[in-house]
């Protein structure tokens, strides 16, 4: 019986996914001892063979994600009469996959890798719009891909929070006559601040809403009319002293207001 077995586990790009698959085999098992040795970017027949001539003197079995063309079957085709065995990790489920649906696979390394990092850029930035939200941290305004300002009410973090999900940067900061702006907002370039605008009486019944479900009863001056007035008109001049576009939200949902934010941004690139 053999007391180790030495794995070779070769990929046209990083390999992870490759290494993970026999890692997630060899966990059954884990009272033997298994080595694995990860070869990346092996994308030319001289570096394949190379690599081959090694593990026919030590790997029991060699292990590939090779989706560049030409190279499974060299790898195959060199490897007949050797001491190892081989495996193809992606080829079964790819050539099952263009069996059924006729489609062509793009034959391109690392595509998962991107992905990975489109997973890993949203989540930096669902955690940056947590960080710097309600104008909470005024130094995130500089980093920030998108700025948004408003009023309380006008959904502001639900709108940041979608747009993370996109992988936007995104801060927020309210407008309050009672509050001076960060300075950082008039430094960064306006065309990263999009203003939010909705109409009085709209964000009047929102607000008395508000106040209801908190148990505080209609009279408080955050939902009168006169107040909301007042911070609308103050927020259009801070709107206007920046040069930024502005968005009225009257009746838009999160995605049709996040939708025109990114064309919005698009058409400034």
């Amino acid at each position: 019986m053999t007391e180790t077995l030495v794995v070779y586990v070769l990929s046209d790009s990083i390999g992870e996914t490759g290494e993970r698959v026999l890692r997630a085999a060899a966990s059954q098992f884990e009272d033997y001892d298994i080595i694995f040795r990860r070869f990346p970017y092996v994308t030319g027949e001289g570096v394949l063979k190379q690599i081959l001539d090694e593990a026919a003197i030590e790997a029991d079995i060699v292990a590939y994600t090779l989706v560049v063309p030409g190279l499974s079957c060299c790898l195959e085709e060199y490897s007949i009469g050797k001491r190892f065995k081989t495996i193809d990790i992606l080829g079964p489920v790819v050539n099952t996959i263009t069996s059924i649906s006729g489609w062509q696979p793009r034959c391109e390394p690392g595509l998962l890798h991107a992905l990975d990092e489109d997973y890993f850029r949203e989540v930096e930035a669902i955690e940056f719009a947590v960080k710097y939200d309600d104008g909470k941290d005024p130094r995130g305004l500089l980093r920030a891909d998108l700025i948004l300002i408003g009023v309380s009410r006008t959904s502001k973090t639900p709108l940041s929070m979608y747009l993370a999900h996109r992988g936007y940067r995104v801060a927020n900061v309210p407008l309050m006559p009672e509050v001076i702006p960060p300075e950082e907002l008039y430094a960064v370039d306006s065309r990263k601040v999009v203003g939010l605008m909705i109409k009085a009486e709209v964000l009047a019944e929102i607000r008395s809403e508000r106040l209801r479900t908190l148990g505080l009863g209609r009279s408080a001056s955050y939902a009168e009319c006169s107040r909301i007035c007042n911070e609308l008109t103050y927020a259009m001049r801070i709107m206007e002293d920046i040069g930024c576009p502005i968005i009225d939200v009257t009746h838009k949902a999160v995605e049709e207001t996040a939708s025109l934010i990114i064309e919005l941004q698009k058409t400034k690139m």
